[in-house]
């Protein structure tokens, strides 16, 4: 098993404090969010860890893991920068966005799943966006699932009679064949799509959930693998702060 972090975006929305370095780098407790994720892969095993990098990646210089640059990050997205790492879709992989801080808890669920497509995602999810961080339903990689499958995967989308409604946190599981799947369609489709992708402009604008939204359609099974809470995406300075009171216990 292997694992990838997805760490190429241009952190735009938490400038100034990605001005200098890429938002993966930036600390919490002294320990950045990159540190944070390969500490927690290494502490259940998976040594082979790769950083697909972007926007200063000269500033990712840490040990032990695989670096590989999107080196059109700027015209690109996360999809694309995900199978910039296609040569490690030969066995079964775990891979998270590198602006994810997580509980161990929520890497064991993902490691204990036995599917084949897996994505990790939240049945409290509504709970960090109220209160005093703030109301950006909007923002949340929603999906529609049933105890068993997932049915739907993209922002904005509102519950439906008796399924389930919930957040994809941006960790998702295969397994070897299930990383089969996912790269043979990749493979399709970056030779012969053309036009509007699932939710987005264009297959190189795709973000992930995009793919398994695809993969889905073609009745390929996806399995949710619930957590209640115990995460937090930063995307904004304000998510950092949300981050300190969630994961206080690791500074001392």
């Amino acid at each position: 098993m292997n694992a990838i972090i997805i760490a190429g975006g241009n952190s735009t929305r938490i400038r100034p404090l990605s001005n200098e370095i890429p938002k993966t780098m930036i600390e919490i407790y002294g320990k950045s969010i990159l540190e944070r994720q390969i500490e927690l892969f290494q502490r259940y095993g998976i040594s082979d860890i790769t950083v697909v990098t972007g926007y200063q990646s000269e500033k990712i210089n840490l040990p032990n893991i695989t670096c590989i640059k999107n080196e059109k990050y700027k015209s690109t997205n996360v999809n694309e920068g995900l199978f910039c790492a296609k040569a490690k879709f030969n066995d079964s992989v775990v891979i998270t966005h590198g602006d994810l801080i997580f509980e161990h808890e929520v890497l064991e669920q993902a490691l204990n799943f036995k599917g084949d497509i897996g994505v990790v995602v939240d049945l409290d999810w509504e709970k960090q966006y109220t209160g005093k961080f703030g109301n950006i339903l909007s923002e949340a990689d929603n999906v529609i699932m049933n105890k068993k499958q997932i049915l739907k995967i993209r922002k904005n989308l509102t519950k439906k009679n008796d399924l389930l409604l919930a957040e994809s946190i941006g960790m998702f599981k295969l397994s070897k064949s299930g990383a089969g799947i996912l790269l043979d369609r990749y493979n399709h489709l970056k030779k012969s799509h053309k036009g509007r992708f699932h939710s987005s402009p264009s297959f190189k604008d795709a973000f992930f959930f995009d793919m398994i939204q695809d993969i889905i359609d073609t009745n390929v099974i996806v399995e949710p693998i619930p957590i209640n809470g115990g995460w937090c995406e930063i995307d904004r300075q304000i998510d950092l702060e949300r981050a300190k009171e969630i994961f206080s216990h690791q500074s001392k």
